[in-house]
């Protein structure tokens, strides 16, 4: 069964992260249809399994996918589909002690395409959540690589922050999570434990079939076309996070971390160009490239984070490969494309 890769993710999850604080807490998991909430949710899930009283609500805005629905159903978790783009809808959801914020468009072609509940999802939102948490609690926003969109170094640090006009192409959303933080920083004045995940490129087992992301993009192609054409030269170059690292990450962010703000990422270094031909190599399929390269608005060169501060704080020293990580994330996807 296609969950039986997640839930062997999720307990490798529960035996590096201490979940003590989790005991007989409700844990709030928005945008729990997506990527990262359905890892969220599957640590939360094992953990009850393994004996630990929680009570977990599930927020989605659409229907979540057959697998996230299966370990809704299989934990007994609560499910609220709720638009956050709506204060009244959101300021509906009942309080929690940690509520994590996964909520929002990561493809860039949808977040472009709706410009305005994607700032909405991450600056008003974020605001209605955070009156949410119970007192004691703890939040966690997950934030964007793309708050350092302009700076030409790398890599980059969390005291580093972008360039970018409201102007730019992927204003919606650079500024809207830009904002998110700036929330959280507020209500960390007053107290409140907020904390901000920087997040770089997160992959693996969990999407939906028709994901535009350039990695997953390049499986289905594969998978069903039996050839993978790039868009351009493939020249931009990108470090990849297999999700179970980066959830991994951003639970210890959550309940033991001791800064505002943390990057969140991996190590798997490659252009985009070098990862088609590494799924092109495990699926067995050829790979070309254009004559004339067309241009991902807006999109940046070169995403590479410092990850010293996680690292150190929280002891990681090991991440899933690319390949093995690849390898997962494609026989995710074999049994997704035959259902």
């Amino acid at each position: 069964m296609q969950n039986n890769i997640i839930a062997h993710d999720a307990a490798a999850i529960c035996e590096r992260v201490k979940f003590d604080a989790l005991r007989d807490k409700t844990i709030l998991v928005t945008g729990a249809s997506g990527l990262l909430g359905t890892y969220f949710l599957a640590t939360l899930a094992h953990l009850k399994q393994s004996g630990i009283p929680l009570k977990t609500i599930a927020q989605f805005h659409s229907q979540p996918a057959p697998h996230t629905a299966e370990i809704i159903h299989r934990a007994g978790f609560q499910c609220a589909q709720v638009n956050l783009a709506d204060p009244a809808e959101c300021s509906s959801l009942p309080p929690a002690d940690i509520i994590i914020h996964s909520a929002g468009y990561a493809q860039p072609a949808i977040f472009m395409a709706n410009p305005v509940a994607t700032f909405q999802v991450n600056t008003t939102a974020t605001a209605s959540l955070l009156q949410r948490l119970k007192p004691g609690g703890a939040f966690l926003y997950l934030s964007s690589s793309e708050v350092y969109s302009g700076l030409k170094k790398s890599p980059l640090s969390e005291a580093d922050i972008g360039t970018t006009t409201p102007l730019h192409p992927r204003a919606c959303y650079i500024e809207g999570k830009r904002g998110g933080e700036t929330i959280c920083n507020a209500y960390r004045t007053q107290g409140v434990r907020a904390v901000s995940a920087r997040l770089a490129l997160a992959y693996g087992p969990g999407t939906r079939k028709g994901d535009k992301r350039a990695l997953n993009s390049f499986i289905e192609k594969a998978l069903c076309q039996g050839k993978i054409e790039l868009m351009d030269a493939g020249k931009a170059i990108r470090t990849y996070c297999y999700v179970s690292d980066a959830v991994e990450l951003m639970w210890q962010a959550a309940l033991h971390g001791t800064q505002p703000v943390y990057n969140i990422g991996g190590h798997s270094t490659v252009t985009i160009g070098e990862l088609a031909r590494l799924v092109g190599q495990i699926v067995g399929v050829p790979v070309s490239f254009p004559a004339q390269s067309a241009e991902v608005a807006g999109a940046p060169e070169e995403v590479r984070l410092d990850l010293t501060r996680p690292e150190t704080e929280f002891n990681k020293t090991t991440y899933v490969g690319l390949e093995q990580g690849l390898r997962a994330t494609i026989e995710w996807q074999q049994q997704l494309y035959r259902a």
